[in-house]
């Protein structure tokens, strides 16, 4: 797949993924990255995860607490609030409309 293609559908679709993970299980940035990569969203530095990171926790969206690691050293782990959930159910709504509206669109194409 075209790299800055990639990119762009990323800048998208990339926080109500992070968001929808948070709500599923609290994790840590790395376990997080490895989860999109693992779902087919490829590699995702940490100059673009930990930012996007704080800003959801700047909206309020997820919260954070600092854990001592058992082999390492401490980590940060993030949830979903509960605006966060009630944000995610909106985006994913949204989401299912659009992703339909695309797909009939790009369907149409393929004869």
């Amino acid at each position: 797949m075209d790299s800055d293609r990639r990119a762009q559908w990323l800048r998208g679709v990339l926080a109500p993924c992070v968001l929808a993970l948070l709500a599923r299980r609290e994790s840590y940035g790395y376990e997080l990255a490895r989860e999109l990569a693992a779902a087919g969203l490829g590699e995702i530095p940490g100059g673009t995860l930990y930012p996007l990171l704080l800003r959801l926790e700047r909206d309020h969206l997820v919260e954070s607490v600092w854990r001592e690691g058992t082999t390492g050293p401490a980590r940060k782990y993030y949830r979903a609030t509960t605006a966060g959930r009630r944000a995610l159910r909106e985006l994913t709504a949204d989401w299912e409309v659009f992703s339909r509206g695309v797909a009939s669109i790009l369907g149409k194409g393929q004869a």
